[in-house]
């Protein structure tokens, strides 16, 4: 069976929404302009302390990837919480080079920062530099990476990886019941994503779940890059009856993958993250895409900044920040006519943390 040269209905989707994002940083320092005025700002009741009192604190943004939804909403959550406190922002997107990545850490570093806040990427390759600038006096937050074994007083934060594969595990073992054949789509290497496969394997084990292929590419484009991965393990295994994909860029080359197989019907998709774009893909008529554990990347790039903000005035009192996700179903979103993040946001106002690493002093960021 040959490829279809023609994209159905929902893989359109996919492709017209892609179409829509834009790049948000190609590896040099951007400013604090912000793309999204679906937020809030509370009013500060309380003086801000040094260094904010004194001048104007500057921080850097190290982005492995600034590619897909998940991290381009982290992006704006940071922008707008820096914005609150005219911070100066420099963004550097690495588009998925861990060596590029490295060399953007070093080239912040010479720019002297307050701090630099630091997303994904390989701990052996960042390791260096990190220490480097926390040698040099620069405070260094980093979400999503493990790394406080070469450097134990970096500040981790990240989701509750654990939770977010087993709210959606649990949704789909109810739906597949034991026994059943499935695919999963998934990388190693990547921290949460190495945390999800953990659960995983539990529930593979509990479930008595036939693994028919493991397969996909994490790569700044890893959407469009997994497709043909996954329609080929399609073809090679048309019996499957799920398939989880716990990250929504490869979520989104599933769905495309099974309508190219003529598949959407026969085959129940399980994934991660959430996004306007998402919410449409899920919603559409025929999807296959029935669940996802989630957060909102905008109100945790709003957190991770103010965590930065606490860290720069001597006030952060941990070294660890989880931030709890919740479950999202294709039945909620239909039955609630939920069709965008700010939907999704009134239905479980939960997703937004804007009393994780609050201050009196900080303005609060609540995306509506």
């Amino acid at each position: 069976m040959t490829m279809k040269s023609k994209a159905g209905p929902i893989a359109a989707l996919v492709a017209v929404l892609a179409l829509g994002l834009s790049a948000c940083s190609q590896g040099a320092p951007a400013g604090n302009s912000s793309t999204n005025n679906n937020a809030s700002v509370g009013t500060a009741t309380g003086a801000a302390p040094a260094p904010f009192s004194d001048k104007q604190v500057h921080l850097a943004l190290i982005q492995q990837s600034g590619g897909g939804d998940y991290f381009q909403q982290y992006l704006n959550g940071v922008k707008l919480q820096a914005a609150t406190m005219d911070v100066k922002l420099d963004v550097y997107d690495a588009k998925g080079d861990n060596a590029q990545q490295a060399a953007q850490l070093d080239q912040a570093i010479a720019t002297n920062p307050d701090g630099i806040i630091i997303t994904h990427g390989l701990p052996d390759t960042l390791c260096p530099g990190i220490n480097k600038a926390e040698q040099a006096g620069i405070k260094v937050v980093i979400y999503d990476v493990i790394i406080q074994t070469c450097s134990p007083n970096t500040v981790q934060t990240q989701q509750s990886d654990a939770q977010i594969a087993s709210l959606v595990l649990d949704q789909m073992t109810t739906d597949l019941g034991t026994g059943a054949k499935v695919g999963y789509v998934n990388v190693s290497g990547i921290a949460p994503l190495d945390r999800r496969d953990a659960v995983w394997q539990q529930y593979v084990a509990k479930n008595n779940w036939q693994q028919a292929f493991k397969t996909g590419k994490y790569t700044d484009s890893s959407n469009s890059d997994s497709v043909p991965l996954v329609y080929a393990a399609l073809q090679a295994n048309p019996d499957v009856t799920g398939l989880y994909c716990p990250y929504d860029e490869l979520t989104k080359a599933c769905v495309t993958a099974l309508e190219q197989a003529n598949m959407t019907d026969k085959v129940k998709v399980y994934g991660a993250d959430i996004s306007d774009a998402d919410i449409a893909i899920m919603s559409a008529a025929g999807s296959p895409w029935v669940a996802t554990g989630t957060t909102d990347p905008n109100a945790i790039g709003a957190a991770d900044t103010r965590i930065m903000f606490l860290a720069l005035a001597g006030q952060l009192n941990v070294t660890t920040v989880d931030f709890p996700p919740i479950l999202v179903t294709q039945d909620m979103l239909r039955t609630n006519n939920i069709t965008s993040m700010s939907g999704l946001r009134q239905a479980e106002p939960t997703l937004n943390i804007a009393d994780i690493a609050s201050a009196p002093w900080i303005p609060s960021i609540v995306f509506n």
